[in-house]
């Protein structure tokens, strides 16, 4: 069967911060909190998120309360005065979620935009799962990419988030395609890659070359044997096209 369904994650697929997200932080923090070093907000960052991810999925009790432990926690954890961090909570967390619901903190790939009209020239539908909070809708309407998307599925509109085979189901159920005919792309081994494969479906690996949290994202310790990896978002046009002559 010809591929009819291309589905995309969106941080680091689609769509990247405008600048690294602990300079980000770093410049939000600041006027509150003191300078911070950068370095040590991207380290708390990281730890942070995958903690409050671990005892919070889905965004349990609500995105803007699972956000505000995480900020909470990536400031003390980046040497912040916790009673100075709890006093400015209230400010921080409402700048931080707004400068991260549009153009301010995200901006697209320059193959984003190409990539998905190609794909709609050829007559194929395009979605976008993504495990992330509602607000990433405002993010890609923002950027201009609403129109280009037939379906949106987010992790914590669904309940569900990657690599549940139920989200990857919704996604070419709703558009009336069938798991074979789709395939996903996206930037996290487990999630996207293996997910999208173990729910039936084609999958390939993104991983643009460049410095870490400009282009390139790498997971350590990856193993890509028998991945399908490209190097950008024109190259899943390249495999469709290959796919579709192959199939057809």
């Amino acid at each position: 069967m010809v591929i009819r369904l291309v589905t995309f994650d969106a941080l680091h697929t689609l769509v990247k911060p405008r600048l690294p997200i602990y300079v980000q932080y770093a410049q939000t923090f600041e006027p509150y909190l003191g300078s911070l070093d950068p370095n040590a907000i991207k380290t708390s960052f990281k730890t942070a998120l995958k903690q409050v991810q671990r005892e919070q999925p889905v965004y349990r009790g609500g995105a803007e309360e699972w956000w505000g432990d995480v900020i909470r926690r990536t400031a003390v954890g980046a040497g912040a005065d916790p009673k100075a961090v709890d006093a400015s909570l209230g400010e921080i967390v409402p700048r931080l979620l707004a400068r991260f619901s549009s153009r301010q903190g995200y901006k697209l790939y320059d193959d984003s935009l190409p990539t998905l009209k190609k794909l709609k020239d050829m007559g194929l539908y395009t979605g976008l799962i993504s495990n992330t909070d509602a607000r990433m809708r405002a993010v890609i309407e923002d950027l201009d990419l609403l129109p280009q998307l037939d379906t949106i599925l987010l992790s914590e509109e669904e309940g569900i988030e990657k690599p549940s085979h139920e989200i990857f189901r919704r996604a070419w159920k709703r558009l009336g395609v069938k798991a074979s005919e789709t395939v996903h792309v996206g930037d996290e081994l487990d999630c996207d890659y293996h997910g999208a494969k173990a729910s039936g479906l084609e999958a390939l690996l993104i991983r643009r070359p460049g410095p870490e949290g400009d282009e390139e994202r790498k997971e350590p310790g990856e193993d890509l044997t028998d991945v399908t990896v490209v190097p950008s978002l024109a190259r899943v046009v390249d495999w469709v096209q290959r796919q579709n002559q192959r199939r057809g």
